[in-house]
């Protein structure tokens, strides 16, 4: 997550915010942080897109938690730096199904999709 500003954040706080793009369109709400319990890193964030935002109904997206930053007025919006076509395109899952098998393997194919490079941080 990119911040202007570096400063503790809990994970119930994030949930909580409006997710939009830069162009302020309103994308959802953080569903979920998923942290690498070796190193303590968020290495993504599940995103649960509006129902009206792709016009797909309920869709979840796992994105690198560096496709975030907060909004520097409103403490309650985070934006997320990807472009609304990209996430129309982007593997998604549902509730029922979330992703499975070798975590690395699809966390790496995510920091791929999505443009950003994996940080790897030694515990």
């Amino acid at each position: 997550m990119n911040t202007d500003y570096h400063f503790p954040i809990s994970s119930s706080t994030t949930c909580h915010c409006t997710i939009k793009t830069a162009r302020d369109e309103k994308v959802g709400k953080i569903k979920d942080l998923m942290i690498d319990t070796e190193t303590g890193e968020v290495v993504y964030a599940v995103l649960a897109i509006d129902e009206g935002f792709l016009n797909m109904g309920t869709k979840l997206l796992a994105l690198p938690w560096q496709a975030f930053h907060f909004h520097t007025q409103q403490h309650d919006v985070i934006i997320v730096n990807v472009d609304k076509e990209k996430l129309e395109k982007a593997p998604g899952f549902d509730e029922d199904n979330w992703p499975s098998g070798p975590q690395h393997e699809f966390i790496d194919d995510i920091h791929t999709y999505y443009g950003f490079e994996r940080r790897l941080i030694k515990a």
